[in-house]
């Protein structure tokens, strides 16, 4: 009986910015999260290829720009150099920059492990005139070089040939691999020699124009990181992301809200129709009006997430980032965390999880605070439903727009009260990408990866939690629906104190409540409460609530508790259970006090 081969991994390494995630999108199939800004990649992402008839496992490792940095992804990296298994390294370089990446190619050379060298966006070298001996550099650095455009899938082919080659060499050399890597890492964070090293093999092997010809991307910068006009632009763009939201998203939604309501009354109404009253009521209120009810958003979340990657993907994020950080440094964070603020909108998850960039721990644990007040998908939903059912097509952009800006306010608000608790000094040290339009496939991509990431993490909980509102406004059965003799009538009347002071009905607090497990609940329990669908719910709440109810609705929704898998992950990320514990009561007090005096003002001036 013959031996199991031992276990094959290679690992992609490289500094931020150089197309590591896109390229090993390109080689596995496997949509990891992309955007043309530094430091994207905070976490492993794992696939496995089939490479000569083997199995191979690629790791995408965060960017790093030395082993000897200090950032938590950076030790992540590291971490894992020092204590996995790995068959062979992947340094992925971007070509227009490759003396000042090439002293990380040589660190990883020095480990001893077999090594490829990926020249990334080839394409944007030869535009600029920047020739690159290949052969040359393959002769100095003893590695095959293969100048690569991972971007439109060029020179892919030849990238997993190398592979290939890699774990046939590994194989015949007998490299079984070590369990940790040689001694040569801790010289390797002491030693200078790499700078001197790499920029002789660059005057050796790249000939760059003495002038480099002028750029659109300097053109464009000039308009869009002007000092007086670049931030107002900024929100004007976004602005215009609402609008694209309303202008494509709703009309979709509508299409897929007649269809589920084409399928209830024309089959399941029917086919339910011999069930007793309970059964019909769970089917057709409790997974249908309250389950379809989210499903319907879906639209208009895959427009957002296809806007949103455009964003990313074209390089505009990280000059948001440079325009901001004057301000941001002022509430004791800078440009980076107004990028991940920027991120939250998606989901705040992956933006907390983005906080390893930050160095410095006191300014992880400020921006993680102040991270969940992003307008998340989640929450966007809910925000376009009552936008939508209370004020006119024309208006309820403008509506979702001051929400933003709320969320925006509420934000740094949070980071100058408490920016002296978490005080951090570090300096920010970010690199201008030039902008890139991204491929419709990547977009496409994206867009559609982020959807079904909304679906499957919040599935169980819209699921699970729209079935326990419609038991807890239906149970006991002979009592009216959402009265006040069921349980969540008995609920509602408990936590009247809390909400009738900011304009919120009892019983609407019941899909609050169950808010903090997921905010997709939300919209699914006013769903199961009212027993309606999203066209008649409208119509509903419209005549059950006025704007100003409906806008301190908003409000609290926008800002309190962040749902359960944020509150998980600030946990993880900070290690603290103090910290986690202000971190959801913190979003609690203030949503009360926001929407209190806006419920109070409003009522006052209206009076």
């Amino acid at each position: 009986m013959s031996a199991a081969r031992p276990r094959c991994r290679i690992a992609l390494v490289g500094m931020p910015n150089t197309g590591k995630s896109t390229l090993f999108n390109r080689l596995t199939g496997v949509q990891a999260k992309v955007a043309n800004w530094p430091g994207m990649t905070v976490d492993l992402l794992t696939a496995k290829v089939i490479l000569g008839g083997r199995t191979v496992e690629l790791v995408d490792l965060p960017g790093l720009y030395s082993l000897h940095g200090f950032s938590e992804d950076e030790r992540l990296v590291r971490h894992f150099l020092e204590q996995e298994d790995i068959t062979a390294l992947v340094a992925v370089v971007n070509a227009v920059q490759l003396e000042r990446q090439l002293p990380l190619v040589l660190q990883l050379q020095a480990l001893g492990r077999p090594l490829a060298v990926v020249l990334n966006m080839a394409d944007e070298a030869r535009r600029l005139g920047i020739r690159i001996d290949a052969a040359r550099l393959a002769e100095q650095l003893a590695a095959q070089v293969l100048l690569v455009d991972s971007k439109h899938g060029l020179g892919i082919a030849a990238v997993r040939q190398a592979l290939q080659q890699l774990v046939a060499n590994a194989s015949s050399a007998g490299a079984a691999t070590e369990p940790k890597v040689p001694a040569e890492v801790e010289r390797l964070r002491a030693d200078d020699g790499f700078e001197a090293q790499a920029a002789a093999i660059a005057a050796a092997a790249v000939d760059v124009p003495h002038v480099l010809p002028a750029r659109f991307t300097d053109r464009l910068d000039r308009v869009l990181l002007h000092p007086v006009a670049g931030v107002p632009l900024f929100f004007a763009l976004m602005l215009l992301l609402f609008e694209l939201i309303y202008g494509i998203g709703l009309p979709l939604q509508d299409g897929l809200q007649w269809l589920i309501d084409q399928a209830k009354e024309a089959w399941l109404a029917p086919w339910l129709a011999a069930a007793s009253p309970a059964v019909r009521s769970f089917v057709l209120e409790g997974l249908v009006d309250g389950v379809g009810t989210v499903l319907t958003f879906l639209p208009v979340i895959l427009v957002f997430f296809f806007a949103m990657a455009l964003v990313e993907d074209s390089g505009y994020l990280v000059r948001i980032a440079f325009l901001m950080d004057r301000w941001m440094a002022r509430l004791g964070l800078d440009g980076r965390a107004f990028v991940m603020q920027l991120m939250g909108m998606g989901c705040n998850v992956p933006a907390i999880m983005g906080t390893r960039v930050l160095r410095s721990r006191a300014s992880r644990l400020l921006a993680m605070l102040a991270i969940p007040f992003s307008l998340c998908s989640a929450r966007l939903q809910v925000l376009v439903f009552i936008a939508a059912a209370f004020f006119s097509r024309q208006t309820a952009p403008l509506v979702l727009a001051s929400l933003y800006a709320v969320s925006f306010v509420v934000a740094f608000g949070t980071a100058l009260v408490w920016r002296k608790r978490f005080a951090g000094d570090e300096p920010m040290l970010l690199e201008m990408p030039p902008y890139r339009l991204p491929t419709l496939r990547a977009l496409l991509a994206q867009g559609w990866q982020s959807s079904r990431h909304f679906l499957e993490n919040a599935g169980v909980f819209i699921v699970g939690g729209v079935l326990l509102i419609w038991w807890l406004t239906h149970f006991p059965f002979d009592a009216a629906p959402a009265g006040p003799q069921t349980l969540a009538g008995r609920l509602a009347a408990f936590s009247a104190p809390l909400f009738a002071p900011i304009g919120i009905d009892s019983i609407l607090s019941i899909a609050l409540i169950f808010g903090f497990v997921a905010k997709e609940i939300v919209l699914g329990g006013l769903a199961v409460i009212y027993g309606a669908g999203q066209d008649e719910l409208g119509r509903v709440l419209a005549e059950r609530l006025t704007w100003v109810q409906a806008y301190s609705f908003m409000l609290f929704t926008l800002v309190y508790t962040p749902c359960l898998s944020t509150v998980a992950t600030i946990w993880r990320e900070s290690r603290s259970t103090a910290f986690t514990a202000l971190a959801v009561l913190w979003p609690l007090a203030v949503a009360w006090l926001a929407s209190f005096a806006f419920y109070a003002l409003a009522s006052r001036v209206l009076a």
